[in-house]
């Protein structure tokens, strides 16, 4: 056997032959990628109207409303007719008798007083009111036996020299008053309002000194001290 020839030329197309025979359906392939999303298309005819669903869960409360219009005002009602009275109660326990305290005082210098020390108790002994000897004129102090409110007033004449007193509470220096003395008598006062506990004392006192210690009376001209109880509590 000879060595193969040379590979000649390519042919001409022959004619197309017939249509043969489908041949066995293929095994169906994999499937392939999402395609591109296709135009929208027109709405639709609105179908039957579907049966109604289960009611679904209450919604959140709507904004408050305008204040609408006030009504008019109706007509009051008959009056009905009174009940019958009621039957009488028992009589009540009979209650401790209500008891105001009483407590007041006034009292003053006399021309033959001797003048007080300092910084210790003035003793008034002109007694003008003491029913209840609230007071005591040997010790210049008077004694609360009713705790409340207490007014307290003093009317003080100057004469020879300057006088400075003060109101005392317990040892405690309430208020003052100064008067320088200028020439023949001058007038001095003082006054307030206290709250006393029972067993608390209240007197009149020089402070300042001999030098402020002018408190003057006689027949014409008076230094007094007063004091009485407004309301007990």
């Amino acid at each position: 056997m000879g060595p193969q020839g040379v590979q000649g030329p390519i042919g001409l197309k022959g004619n197309k032959g017939e249509l043969g025979l489908p041949g066995p359906q293929g095994v169906k392939g994999d499937l392939g990628p999402l395609g591109p999303e296709g135009p929208k298309g027109e709405i639709g005819l609105r179908g039957d109207r579907g049966i109604q669903g289960p009611m679904g869960p209450p919604g959140r409360p709507g904004p408050k409303g305008e204040l609408g219009v006030p009504g008019h005002k109706g007509n009051i009602g008959y009056r009905g007719e009174r009940g019958a009275r009621g039957e009488r109660g028992d009589k009540g326990d009979k209650g401790d008798a209500f008891v105001i305290s009483h407590s007041a005082f006034s009292v003053g210098l006399t021309a033959f007083s001797k003048l007080p020390a300092a910084n210790a108790p003035i003793r008034f002994d002109k007694i003008i009111y003491n029913l209840q000897n609230h007071y005591d004129p040997q010790t210049g102090r008077f004694t609360c036996s009713a705790a409340g409110a207490y007014f307290f007033t003093y009317h003080i004449t100057v004469y020879s020299r300057n006088v400075k007193v003060a109101l005392v509470k317990n040892g405690a220096k309430i208020i003052h008053t100064t008067d320088n003395y200028q020439s023949s008598e001058d007038q001095a006062a003082g006054g307030t309002v206290l709250h006393l506990d029972v067993g608390d004392k209240v007197w009149l006192q020089v402070a300042g000194g001999e030098l402020s210690n002018g408190l003057f009376a006689d027949e014409d001209d008076d230094t007094t001290f007063s004091g009485f109880l407004i309301f007990g509590v």
